[in-house]
């Protein structure tokens, strides 16, 4: 029998499409995927670390594999790999292998000897009617609490070409919606080989127009995006026919004190203006957001005002966290986490409550 495999995802979408392109690779080499965990050869364990609990998840995985009847080989990638080599190999004694991302391809070929291939986007297992099209990589914005630019490195886009190949690759394959992503999503800059006329300027945009009008195409989503560069160009190509009446758009406080903190570059007042923009042109959207609670200094008015601005905008969903110190962060470094964890609590069920219930 040949070698099969199971893949754990922790994180955002951008690490299910990591889990997808491995998923491909180890596809293209001729292993079987499984269901779970204790059925396969080999366990991949794709991980997230913006917060401290994601990171606990992943040792108390780690710790029942290594229990389980059935041993299998544990292999550990994903933005965990911020930490460095020596430091992981003494923190998780049981795992076999330690593979970034940006390594999976030569690792297979060269160090198991699999015959592995490259271009492998027609081997991705089909999870759900959305394709992940990951468009570009890294943050170069360094918020105060935030391990990204850390764990993915600083911005890099692809080219408009080789994302419309993907996109078609995806649609011969029966995708007929596509989600974009990028940590930074509307600071895509990906260019194009030839001069496209179009009446957009932003290379997002652009990108999203020509993806509309790619036939067998229904519906295009994207995220994440960020309020300071948001363009009113973006904001027109959300009208177009294709583009999903849905916007992601982190808020992360109301409060204009915690977000000069955070190192997040707008304040309140301009977050709602983008905000009234994005309704003028798509009256129907449904807008979802970030908080974070409890950052360092947050105080109960700190956090009221917040809820205002909350109470203002009429989210349709939020991920509300609980915030967590992070090392290497400024905020991790610099600020003395000083919100009691009860009041942390207490806080995330406010927003809670008032949002998602």
């Amino acid at each position: 029998m040949g070698i099969s495999f199971y893949i754990q995802t922790f994180g955002c979408q951008a690490n299910e499409a990591d889990s997808e392109y491995i998923a491909g690779l180890l596809l293209s080499a001729g292993l079987t995927s499984q269901d779970n965990s204790q059925k396969a050869d080999w366990v991949i364990i794709n991980s997230c670390v913006v917060r401290q609990s994601a990171e606990d998840r992943i040792d108390g995985l780690i710790l029942n594999l290594a229990k389980q009847k059935h041993l299998p080989k544990i292999f550990l990638t994903g933005c965990i790999h911020y930490h460095n080599r020596q430091f992981l190999e003494k923190r998780f004694p049981q795992v076999d292998y330690f593979v970034r991302i940006a390594d999976w391809f030569s690792f297979l070929k060269e160090k198991m000897n699999l015959p592995v291939q490259a271009d492998s986007v027609e081997k991705r297992s089909k999870q759900s009617d959305w394709a992940l099209i990951p468009i570009m990589e890294g943050c170069n914005n360094f918020c105060s609490y935030c391990l990204v630019p850390y764990a993915r490195g600083r911005e890099v886009s692809r080219s408009q070409e080789e994302v419309l190949q993907e996109v078609r690759q995806a649609i011969k394959n029966g995708y007929r919606k596509i989600l974009l992503l990028g940590q930074n999503v509307n600071s895509y800059q990906g260019t194009a080989k030839k001069k496209i006329l179009s009446s957009f300027k932003t290379p997002l945009a652009v990108l999203l127009e020509r993806l509309n009008k790619l036939e067998g195409l229904k519906k295009i989503s994207f995220l994440t995006s960020n309020p300071w560069d948001f363009t009113d160009d973006i904001i027109k190509a959300m009208k177009l026919p294709k583009i999903v009446h849905q916007l992601h758009l982190p808020l992360q406080s109301g409060d204009d004190d915690i977000l000069r903190k955070m190192n997040r570059p707008y304040t309140a007042l301009q977050y709602i203006e983008v905000i009234r923009k994005v309704r003028q042109a798509v009256p129907d959207v449904e807008i979802s957001t970030d908080i974070i609670v409890g950052f360092p200094g947050e105080t109960k008015k700190n956090f009221q005002n917040t809820v205002k601005l909350c109470q203002r905008i009429g989210f349709s969903k939020a991920y509300v966290n609980k915030y967590s110190p992070r090392p290497k962060t400024l905020a991790g470094r610099k600020f003395i986490d000083n919100v009691a964890w009860a009041e942390k609590k207490r806080r995330w069920h406010i927003l809670n409550q008032l949002i998602n219930q």
